[in-house]
């Protein structure tokens, strides 16, 4: 069952990319802030090119303006993670989780099997909005769809919830 409303998130490690690779935890990632986590099925694809992260970096400064830090999830490797954040000139504090072994994509149960696509076990696309480790809203998208989990549907969200 994936993670739902009321759910901690799950302590799990991950490489976080901020400028370089550096090991990290999940549950102190998420402790004490507002986070907007956003996954994708991975880098350098289509939609997560051309629409799903640029939305994220356009509207960055817009979350930000909410108290919000915006982190960005994919099964891919830190290297990948850290050369796409560069190709996309993510913005600073925006960052990139690779969770290379899709350990906190499973914990989430958030995994998708892209195997018929030759890409292995990978990230749904989806959105989710925590407080304090504490999921308030999941948005997981439909096969093959980037409307709930875009940039623009979760400002809307976040702003409901918070103001």
């Amino acid at each position: 069952m994936s993670i739902q409303p009321g759910d901690t998130i799950p302590d799990t490690a991950i490489q976080l990319i901020d400028g370089d690779i550096q090991p990290s935890q999940t549950g102190t990632l998420f402790a004490g802030r507002k986070v907007l986590l956003f996954g994708v099925p991975g880098a350098f694809t289509p939609t997560c090119s051309n629409k799903h992260l640029p939305g994220y970096s356009a509207h960055y400064s817009e979350f930000r303006a909410l108290g919000t830090d915006v982190m960005c999830l994919a099964v891919n490797d830190g290297y990948v993670m850290q050369a796409w954040a560069a190709s996309q000139q993510v913005p600073a504090g925006l960052l990139m989780l690779a969770d290379g072994n899709a350990s906190f994509t499973r914990a989430l149960g958030l995994e998708l099997d892209g195997s018929a696509f030759g890409m292995g076990l990978r990230t749904r696309r989806f959105a989710l909005y925590a407080e304090d480790g504490v999921v308030r809203m999941v948005h997981v998208e439909a096969p093959g769809e980037l409307r709930v989990s875009s940039a623009e549907a979760m400002l809307a969200a976040i702003t409901a919830i918070t103001h």
